[in-house]
């Protein structure tokens, strides 16, 4: 059904593309599934589609064909459209360096350091490159991001037949609402319909959703269209009474009940949130190739960053990937993985502290592997100069790779493509710091080196190349001196797709899709009831 056009909602006065806005009650409601889900769907209807992110804040980025950063939620929902992603689908991607400041990324490209405060349009930057730097203007605050954003969306409606719009933690922040340019915000500006997410497995979702809804102004509660539970376990019938009796209470239909399934979702926003004790990745449940498993530590540094590289060893079979904390935690693993993270010299002090980074020279002197991405790659160096992103001058690596490391003010955004360990590969690298070689490599690795077991790259997304990543997998298990054999079939971006169309069931199956095209089409309904008592202080 392509070719969808509509006002696109009651503030909307120029024809143009439909669009949606899912929001959530919740962080996590599964905002970033749905809206992945409904873009395949329509996709394979033969809509033209994008998604829409106005603000993410998360330490998992990408970088695009035409060397813009942006969310890696929303380059795997463009993946779920079927488009490439571009700089358009989320404006303005906030990259956190502690708990009070972030780096901004607008249209792309890094344009400061912003305090909380600053950002809810409070004080002004707390630093930046100087103004000579390159790249658009910096912001004073999240209101003069608006007209960025919807310019943004505009012209994705412009080009596309849809647009699907994710928002942010929740709509009804309301000590927020005044600087939102995410949520409501953007639903009012842009004349968006506003179907609210709740994950029942939580608990409490009827209450989440009505009180979410009763706490918006009267403005606000014109553009909430409709609800839609996510990880419903269980008998829909038994939950159908509740849909009809939180109907007859807001004046809102659910248009959809998806169920609870294991191993669904895109990836994350924010590794953060990634719990520190025990955690494993989504592995496949599937015997080894070979005679053994290979069992992969990846140290949960401060501030991980694109810690979904080694989504692609997870999916292999007979391999275990975990998070670790612990030095004892290294004792059994047969590769250790020093990730990305927004904190080089942070994460070489939390190494230092909890003793990983003995371990892991005692590892790389028993000639037993250590593979750095990014930063930590940075951290195997022999120093980091760092007057950037710590300010913390020059400081001593682990000393197991032979560079240096300057941080430059502008930031390294590629998509490069190589070959390593005779194999194609394709990468993307986003950083500050520069790795200087210096004498004692035994061989060049992607833009890295290699000494003895130890590997070090800026590339990420590598081992996302099927013959690369087998080939080093080999090498692994050869200095781990495990029987360890890859699969042979094993395509991870077969398995990307067939995650993706999983979603795009769900939404197929689950959802009430005619509502959802009408909602996209016709924009925001006529006659959507006030539910009391509103934002505290507003009467409209």
């Amino acid at each position: 059904m392509s070719g969808i056009r509509g006002k696109g909602g009651t503030e909307g006065s120029v024809a143009r593309g439909g669009g949606l806005l899912v929001a959530g009650t919740t962080s996590d409601a599964g905002k970033s599934v749905v809206t992945a889900g409904i873009c395949r769907w329509l996709a394979r209807k033969g809509v033209s589609v994008a998604p829409f992110k106005a603000q993410n804040m998360s330490l998992n980025s990408f970088v695009t064909r035409e060397g813009a950063e942006i969310g890696r939620a929303q380059a795997m929902q463009a993946a779920a459209a079927r488009v490439e992603p571009s700089a358009l689908m989320n404006p303005v991607l906030l990259k956190p360096g502690g708990d009070r400041s972030s780096q901004v990324v607008l249209l792309g490209k890094p344009v400061g350091e912003l305090s909380a405060r600053g950002y809810f349009g409070r004080s002004g930057p707390v630093a930046g490159p100087p103004s000579s730097a390159a790249g658009p203007p910096r912001p004073s605050g999240r209101e003069a991001l608006l007209g960025t954003v919807t310019e943004c969306l505009e012209e994705l409606r412009r080009t596309h037949d849809a647009v699907i719009c994710e928002g942010a933690g929740s709509p009804a922040e309301i000590n927020l609402r005044r600087t939102d340019i995410v949520n409501m915000g953007l639903a009012r500006a842009a004349g968006l319909p506003v179907v609210v997410v709740g994950d029942i497995d939580r608990g409490g979702v009827f209450a989440s959703f009505f009180g979410t809804t009763a706490l918006l102004s009267a403005a606000d509660q014109r553009h909430v269209a409709a609800y839609l539970v996510n990880k419903f376990r269980g008998d829909v019938s038994l939950l159908e009474p509740g849909l009809d009796m939180l109907r007859d209470l807001t004046g809102r239909p659910t248009v959809g009940v998806l169920p609870f399934a294991h191993g669904l979702g895109i990836d994350e926003e924010d590794g953060l949130r990634v719990s520190l004790r025990g955690t494993v990745r989504e592995s496949v449940v599937a015997p080894p190739h070979g005679a053994d498993v290979l069992r992969i530590a990846v140290a949960a540094v401060p501030l991980m960053s694109n810690f979904t590289d080694v989504d692609a060893l997870a999916a292999e079979p007979g391999v275990v990937v975990r998070f670790v904390d612990r030095p004892e935690e290294l004792a059994d693993a047969d590769l250790v993985v020093l990730p990305g993270t927004r904190g080089t010299v942070r994460a070489l002090e939390w190494l230092r502290e909890r003793g990983l980074a003995d371990a892991i020279a005692r590892r790389a002197a028993q000639g037993r592997p250590v593979l750095g991405i990014c930063g930590g790659f940075q951290v195997l160096g022999e120093r980091i100069e760092d007057e950037v992103e710590s300010k913390a001058g020059t400081v001593a690596g682990l000393g197991l790779l032979p560079v240096r490391v300057r941080f430059a003010a502008e930031k390294t955004l590629a998509r490069p493509v190589g070959e390593a360990l005779g194999e194609r590969v394709e990468g993307y690298e986003i950083h500050h710091g520069v790795a200087e070689p210096l004498d004692g490599a035994e061989e060049p690795f992607l833009d890295g080196c290699r000494v003895g077991s130890v590997w070090g790259t800026h590339w990420h997304g590598s081992l996302e190349s099927d013959g690369f990543r087998r080939a080093f997998l080999r090498r692994v298990a050869a200095a781990a001196g495990r029987a360890f054999v890859p699969a042979p079939d094993t395509r991870f971006g077969e398995l990307r797709e067939e995650q993706l169309d999983r979603l795009g069931d769900l939404i197929e199956e689950h959802a009430d899709t005619d509502a959802l095209l009408r909602l996209i089409e016709k924009g925001v309904p006529e006659g959507l009831p006030f539910v009391p008592p509103g934002a505290p202080g507003e009467t409209s």
